[in-house]
């Protein structure tokens, strides 16, 4: 038996006491009204405390209200999806859970790692099947059946659920690893799987990689080699902090959680990311040169998932090329006119993601004829392709901006793709299904001529859809025509996008 000097029994008692009451007391605190988000990831996210090396994770919690939300950072450094689970972090995360609570999982810096060696053995099949290989791990002396990366994160969103909590994937943190004035967007498919199995799950996604490099591309190679003192993968406390403010401005921007996440005035000042719940898509593979789709909703409805019955043909045009070599980022959104697409920063972010070689196809028109200035969405545009402007004070922002012509705006959209060796494609917008008579209502000297004559001024391609459609739809008459809508006259159903993709599919030169 442990012999105690005279006193220390006491001090032994005591201390024990006081963490059993710390313990009760923190419970009585969190109550019911407490959530927790979990963190599982690798050393990206994990917490070290070092003046060189931090993880994202770390600094979340200063965002947050914590007498309503509890950050949990269950990273690790150095594990992929597999080893997270075989060496039973995910295990262990997974017996503090509760419902209710939030999972945020971030893996694929790790992934790419040999399958099997004496030294780590942490690497994960690539891609998203079910195929597997068994091993004799030369690490742990054990057998092991290896899976896909997407097999792994499929077991971690089916794990949350069952247990009524709420996951979240994430894809990589940026690499401090430039080309030229660009940064590296991801490192091998990674962050492209891990959102592809976001859709296949349903599950929120947070494009980290592209929302971080866009800044640090505005920041530059010398002030982000600051930020990464001990090598390109791993930064210090001031970039994880802006890691962090990045996953915050996301997580404000999600849509159909289950609980509304509370903020620390921290978190209160960072503005929402209001693209997020959009999961709007990046290019895949970026050796295979990328059809980049900017417009409105008649290009891509929504969150692009169908939601009653709409969709956009932008959609459907990968399968209508079918072209294994090209891929197609369709980064329309719903809602939006060429003026608000360019002011609002969704061009700005896609043209980030554009590469020498790449084809950026423009369809607006549908929204620019609203109101120039309200204080609903003032998204309108001047008439016409000229340059004359007029000054506001925008009544959605406050601000005062100064709008100009419909043509105006597709110019500055073409010029800044021509400048980075991008080709830009002018459609002019879908036609309505409004009749006149026989025919689909055809408006003179509007958005489709307009359309034409900037493509024409530019010298670029020019796909007149509001002509080939309305002629289509005049060959199969009114009663066929209406199943292609989904509404009244303007969002499509699958099979009108698919008939409007495969139009456009026709006349691009790929």
């Amino acid at each position: 038996m442990k012999r105690y000097k005279p006193g220390m029994l006491a001090q032994k008692v005591l201390g024990a006491l006081c963490v059993v009451l710390s313990l009760g007391f923190t419970q009585i605190a969190l109550g019911t009204e407490v959530q927790r988000i979990f963190i599982a990831g690798d050393s990206t996210a994990a917490s070290y405390g070092k003046p060189d090396q931090e993880g994202w994770g770390a600094a979340l919690q200063a965002y947050l209200d914590e007498s309503k939300w509890i950050v949990e950072n269950r990273a690790r450094g150095g594990r992929s999806s597999r080893t997270f689970i075989t060496e039973e972090h995910w295990q262990s995360l997974l017996d503090s859970l509760s419902e209710g609570d939030v999972v945020l999982i971030q893996f694929g810096h790790n992934d790419a790692g040999k399958i099997n060696d004496p030294k780590r053995a942490r690497g994960s099949l690539p891609g998203l099947g079910e195929n597997s290989v068994t091993i004799d791990n030369l690490q742990t002396g054990k057998p092991e059946t290896v899976y896909s990366f997407g097999h792994y994160l499929r077991r971690m969103i089916a794990d949350v659920r069952a247990r009524k909590a709420t996951p979240v994937l994430l894809n990589l943190t940026a690499r401090n690893i430039w080309q030229g004035p660009r940064i590296e967007r991801g490192s091998g498919q990674f962050g492209a799987w891990s959102y592809q199995i976001a859709w296949q799950e349903n599950t929120a996604f947070i494009d980290v990689t592209n929302s971080v490099a866009d800044q640090l591309e505005q920041l530059g190679p010398e002030a982000v080699a600051a930020l990464y003192p001990k090598d390109h993968t791993h930064f210090n406390p001031q970039g994880a902090d802006l890691h962090a403010r990045t996953v915050v401005a996301h997580m404000k921007g999600l849509r159909k959680l289950p609980a509304e996440f509370a903020w620390s005035a921290r978190g209160e000042a960072i503005d929402a990311a209001s693209w997020s719940w959009l999961r709007l898509p990046f290019p895949e593979d970026r050796r295979r040169p990328s059809v980049f789709l900017v417009g409105d909703s008649t290009v891509r409805n929504g969150a692009g998932d169908g939601q009653n019955g709409e969709w956009g043909w932008g959609d459907f045009l990968e399968e209508a090329i079918d072209k294994p070599q090209v891929q197609v980022v369709n980064r329309a959104v719903g809602g939006l006119s060429s003026r608000t697409f360019y002011t609002g920063g969704w061009w700005q972010r896609s043209l980030a993601m554009m590469q020498p070689g790449d084809t950026v196809v423009l369809q607006f028109g549908h929204n620019d004829a609203a109101a120039i200035n309200d204080e609903q969405r003032a998204r309108g545009t001047l008439k016409g392709t000229g340059e004359q402007s007029v000054a506001i004070l925008n009544g959605v922002t406050g601000e005062r901006e100064r709008v100009h012509t419909y043509g105006w705006y597709l110019r500055q959209m073409v010029g800044e793709a021509q400048s980075r060796g991008i080709q830009p494609v002018i459609c002019s917008p879908v036609p309505r299904k409004i009749w006149d008579g026989r025919f689909i209502e055809r408006k003179e000297n509007s958005y489709p001529d307009w359309a034409r004559q900037v493509a024409r001024e530019a010298g670029v391609p020019f796909i007149d859809l509001h002509m080939l459609i309305s002629r289509e739809y005049e060959k199969l008459g009114r009663k066929k025509v209406d199943a292609l809508f989904a509404d009244k006259h303007t969002h499509t159903s699958k099979a009108g996008a698919e008939l409007n993709a495969a139009m456009v599919a026709e006349q691009l030169s790929l």
